[in-house]
């Protein structure tokens, strides 16, 4: 599986779904829903640790590592068991459509990238970056309802993100192929013959016009729900949305700002952005006139505008235990 294999590697709202789309359209690729495969594999002990889990990590750690130091071959020994479940999965994902190329895409994988790499080191991995702060502005809007504060002590995107992947471009030795959101969606035949190049495959006119291909091969599920779904083909349109959404805000635009200010220049150059650039863009959103019209109200923003209000509500007048659940219910469906 290791050479049918290719990962988007992206930040939530990085554009990863759209990709996912347009390569899934192509008649020798599959790209399923997001699977989620590698990151619980990450944290059994070994390359990471969930110290929730009904186990004790602290002993399962120095266990997993004992074991490894009496395993004949030691961690490739280990490797190679869980790649041939994760083989397993791949597989029976792959061998009903007959393609040669099987498509993961899972956000998350973007924070185990030292475990996907040691698991799959010959694989292709296409790295997505976008403007971060059309990233966040975006996350916000989508998942939170426009609540900046919340949505960062929920979950700082940004300075989880940005420095995962930017080490990962800059030190792995696994073949990556990187491109920016901004400049797929601009010329988006240009790009995706550099990734068809990249991947071993041949550029298909379809992955362009991605709607047009059939709902079983554009790898529906987890992801943009909105946007992707609605259109048939690439656009512009995301490019200045976020500085309209911050559009007479100032406590969004001072948000935005700080989490600027706690990112390393480094990582934002290998992202493909200049910190002075990032700057002048935030220094430009207008700061009078009201904030721009929202977003077109859908079931997702709809579900997302109730899991926010009900998790605000529990947060500031919680008690009990089953309000502790609901909290916990509604932590989990906001990731």
């Amino acid at each position: 599986m290791e050479d049918r294999l290719l990962f988007i590697i992206g930040s939530p709202r990085s554009g990863s779904t759209l990709l996912a789309r347009m390569l899934g359209a192509h008649t020798d690729i599959h790209a399923p829903a997001e699977p989620h495969l590698l990151t619980p594999l990450a944290h059994i002990g070994v390359y990471g640790r969930v110290d929730a889990a009904p186990y004790d990590p602290i002993i399962t750690e120095e266990a997993m590592r004992a074991l490894l130091a009496d395993l004949p071959g030691g961690e490739d020994t280990y490797l190679v068991a869980l790649r041939r479940y994760t083989d397993a999965i791949y597989e029976a994902l792959l061998e009903p459509t007959h393609c040669r190329f099987l498509l993961d895409k899972t956000p998350a994988y973007a924070l185990v990238l030292d475990f996907a790499a040691r698991l799959y080191p010959r694989s292709r991995y296409v790295v997505l970056t976008r403007n971060p702060l059309a990233i966040w502005c975006s996350y916000v809007e989508s998942f939170f309802d426009g609540d900046f504060e919340v949505a960062h002590a929920h979950n700082p995107v940004l300075e989880r993100y940005v420095p995962a992947i930017a080490r990962f471009l800059r030190e792995s030795s696994v073949p990556i192929h990187h491109v920016r959101y901004e400049d797929l969606v601009q010329d988006p035949e240009l790009h995706l013959r550099r990734i068809a190049e990249f991947g071993g495959f041949d550029f298909q006119p379809g992955m362009v016009d991605y709607g047009e291909a059939a709902p079983q091969a554009t790898g529906r599920g987890l992801g943009d729900p909105v946007t992707v779904a609605r259109e048939k083909r690439p656009t512009t349109s995301s490019l200045a949305r976020w500085t309209r959404d911050l559009a007479g805000r100032p406590e969004a635009v001072a948000n935005c700002a700080r989490i600027l200010d706690g990112l390393a220049d480094s990582d934002l150059e290998t992202w493909g952005f200049r910190r002075s650039d990032l700057e002048a863009e935030l220094a430009s959103v207008a700061p009078e006139g009201g904030p721009a019209a929202r977003r077109p109200r859908s079931r997702h923003s709809l579900e997302r505008k109730f899991l926010v209000a009900l998790r605000r509500n529990i947060h500031h007048n919680g008690f009990g235990r089953l309000v502790k659940r609901i909290r916990h219910a509604c932590d989990v469906l906001l990731r």
